[in-house]
Order: structure tokens, then C-alpha cells, then sequence
């Protein structure tokens, strides 16, 4: 039997934007990994009648609920007391609960006001689901035919609940595993690789193949669902490997995080250092790969050369040719990538330069316009980027993510000096 699931968050702070639902995300994820539908997502405010009226919908459409969401100590916090309601249960007080509580406020030093109690009044018969980040325990209970799970809110609290505690709840309803791999893309659009792939994409069933733009690259997952994890990936496995033909090096990496940690592992494996200079971009390229754990094990450090005169004074940028040809150009992207790997004594240097916008540069050229140079024993290259009229945000963003995917291509035997 194949079951849905429907996710409700509950949350006036979700509907008026001051918080995102990165509960529903990672809920859909872990839930379409046990093979469980997920169709809807809702956002109901802190309001009783509402989220009853959800949840009757909801009920219509799926066997599994799940709320994250209002199970605190304040009285905003409703969604047991619709849930049970909705379901025709009763709350009753939970003395173990009551207990861990009091220990909980006990180890931190401070006093449990009366109104925490409210937390440990949960359905009849329910299951308990421990909280072990937080006060508010969650819960679960199966009436009408439905699965309800309640979760709190807070996305430590939530994902740690659902992991430990629902997990074993929901493996028992499973019917099958439903396994993805994603292939990371840099160098083609979502529209170009839908048109080189659509083909396949319209031929598939199990699996499927499906793009999504992301931050200037494409994610390319195919999703398949069987009895066992092994046997979804052998419906993988071909198409996997038709799609690598089709694409060939413009992939980057499969079930990795990100191209800045495909470039620290090759790095790591090759044994060697790295260092930027950084204009357009900001020092973004340093900040992506020194958020990483082991970044220093390879990067060595970063000169933000934004004006012509840190060109000049810290990357031996001759003041000449930042004179007569400007800031934006190909010889002053190599001279920044050189002067960078002197000043910084390491393997390879990056650079960046080029015109953030949102209008053109004193030269006239226009914005969008970013030369980057690797400097290397194998020499200096420059590669000249024309993004088109896009944020300043978005011009820094490409200027990064274009210059990782050089590195990875120089680690790789891609570049050709």
C-alpha cells in the first residue's frame, strides 16, 4: 500500500515571513527516502478553527499528518488542543513528561513557570515523542484511519524528533525506499540541459530525471522507488550513466555538497595550497571555501584588492596598466592571480576582476563583465565571463562560482595552458 503524507506547519510567524519553513524541506526529503508520499505542504497561523479546517482537508487527502509547530508553553501554542479536538480526543496530563521538565529547568538554573505544564498535556493513548533539545515533547496518535504526528517547531528540535523518535514509526507503514542521486552541473542552464535530456526525461517513469536551477548550476536527480535500496539503484545505474555521457565534464560531482567542496577534496588529494585575490567578487571565493572544515589545511589566505591602489601596493598590479587599460581587463586579472601567488606563497592563485553594476564602469564597460586568472606551475590563464545585466549580489555569486569551477577543471587535467 502506498501512503501520503501531508506536512502542516503551524505559525503566524511562517505566513508573515519572518521565519522560512526549512521544516517542510527537510521533512519531504527524509520522508520520500521511506517511500512515503508527500503532495501538500499548508501554513496555517496560530488560530484553532484554521488549522482544524486544515487538518480536515488534510485528512481527506493523506493517511499520514504531520504538524511542526505550536506544542510550547504559551498560549498561541494550540495545535495538540485542535489536533485532539479535530480527532475526538482528550487531553490528559503526562507526569513522566512533567518530570523531564522539571529536570530540564533544573539543569539549566532557572525556575519552570506554571505555564510549562501546559506542554505535558497530550492526547489520550498517545505515543510520546521525547524531546531531547527542548521542553516541548511531541506526539503521536492514529485514529480514522490517519497517522497524526506533531513535531515542535524549532528546526534542531524538530529534525531530531523526527529522526529519533518518528523514524521507527513511519518504517513500519513503509511499502518500498525511494533513492536519489543528484548530479551537481556547472556550465549549462536549466533550459539547455532539459533540451539535451528531454528525451530521456519523457521516456522515464521509474526512475525520473528532473532539473533544478540552484545558485548558478543545475541539480540533475533521479528518483527511483523499489522494494530495497539496491535494487533503486540499479534503475539508477543506466540512466546515471547515460546522462554523464550527454553531459560529460559539465558535471562536477554526484551526491556531493557543493563545487567549493569538490575543489577542497581535489586539493586535499593533490596536496596543494591555494590563495585569492579577490575585486568583483568580494572575497566571496575565500568565504565559500573557508566555510568548509579542513579549508586550512590547503587555503592559505585571501588580498581583497577592490581599489587600484590595493592592486597596486599588495599585488604588484603595475600602476601603468591599471592606467591606460583600467581595472577590468585580462592583463590585470593575470597580473592580480601572479602577484597573489607571490604575496601569499602558494600552489595556485584565483583573481577576479570585473564591473558589478548595476551600471558600466568608467571605461564603458558594461556590467556583468569579469575576467578571472589562475596562476599556476603550469602558467597563467584568464578567462574573460559575460554574465549579462544581473544584481550585484548575483555578479559576485557568478564571478565565485565560475572561478571554483576553473580550479576544478585545472585539478582535473580539463585546462589547457
Amino acid at each position: 500500500m502506498s501512503h501520503t503524507a501531508e506536512l502542516i506547519a503551524v505559525g503566524t510567524e511562517l505566513l508573515l515571513g519572518n521565519i522560512a519553513n526549512t521544516n517542510a524541506q527537510f521533512l519531504s526529503k527524509e520522508l520520500s527516502t521511506l517511500g512515503i508520499n508527500v503532495f501538500y505542504h499548508t501554513v496555517v497561523g496560530d488560530n484553532p478553527q484554521r488549522l482544524q479546517e486544515a487538518v480536515d482537508v488534510a485528512r481527506k487527502r493523506a493517511d499520514i499528518i504531520i504538524t511542526t509547530g505550536g506544542l510550547g508553553p504559551t498560549c498561541d501554542d494550540l495545535t495538540k488542543q485542535a489536533l485532539a479536538s479535530t480527532f475526538g480526543k482528550k487531553l490528559e496530563f503526562h507526569p513522566p513528561t512533567a518530570k523531564k521538565m522539571e529536570s530540564y529547568f533544573q539543569r539549566l538554573g532557572r525556575p519552570l513557570t506554571e505555564n510549562n505544564y501546559q506542554q505535558a498535556m497530550l492526547p489520550e493513548g498517545c505515543h510520546v515523542l521525547d524531546n531531547d533539545r527542548g521542553t516541548a515533547p511531541g506526539c503521536a496518535f492514529s485514529a480514522e484511519g490517519c497517522l497524526v504526528i506533531m513535531l515542535p517547531g524549532p528546526p534542531m528540535e524538530c529534525q531530531a524528533m523526527f529522526q529519533k523518535q518518528a523514524v521507527p514509526l513511519l518504517k513500519e507503514l513503509s511499502d518500498g525506499m525511494i533513492v536519489s542521486r543528484t548530479l551537481r552541473v556547472y556550465g549549462i542552464g536549466e533550459s539547455a540541459a532539459e533540451a539535451l535530456l528531454r528525451d530521456q526525461m519523457n521516456a522515464l517513469t521509474n526512475p525520473t530525471l528532473a532539473p533544478y536551477a540552484k545558485g548558478g548550476e543545475v541539480e540533475l536527480r533521479i528518483t527511483a522507488k523499489a522494494n530495497t535500496e539496491e535494487e533503486a539503484r540499479q534503475l539508477i545505474a543506466p540512466v546515471e550513466e547515460e546522462v554523464q555521457t550527454i553531459l560529460g565534464n559539465k558535471i562536477y560531482g554526484v551526491d556531493v555538497d557543493s563545487l567549493e567542496a569538490v575543489c577542497l577534496q581535489l586539493l586535499q588529494d593533490a596536496g596543494l595550497t591555494i590563495g585569492t585575490a579577490e575585486s568583483c567578487s568580494g572575497g566571496l571565493i575565500a568565504k565559500r571555501l573557508t566555510d568548509l572544515p579542513g579549508a586550512s589545511t590547503v587555503f592559505v589566505g585571501s588580498i581583497v584588492g577592490y581599489s587600484n591602489e590595493v592592486k597596486a601596493k599588495l599585488l604588484n598590479v603595475s600602476e601603468e596598466l591599471l592606467e591606460k587599460q583600467g581595472a577590468v581587463c585580462a592583463p590585470v586579472a593575470e597580473a592580480m592571480a601572479k602577484g597573489a601567488r607571490e604575496a601569499l606563497a602558494c600552489d595556485l592563485a584565483i583573481s577576479t576582476t570585473g564591473v558589478a553594476g548595476p551600471g558600466p564602469d568608467d571605461r564603458g564597460n558594461p556590467p556583468g563583465l569579469i575576467y578571472v586568472a589562475l596562476d599556476s606551475p603550469k602558467g597563467c590563464l584568464v578567462k574573460e565571463l559575460r554574465t549579462g545585466f544581473l544584481t550585484r549580489e548575483q555578479v559576485r555569486m557568478s564571478a565565485a562560482q565560475f572561478s571554483l569551477d576553473m580550479i576544478r577543471r585545472y585539478l582535473t587535467g580539463l585546462l589547457s595552458f
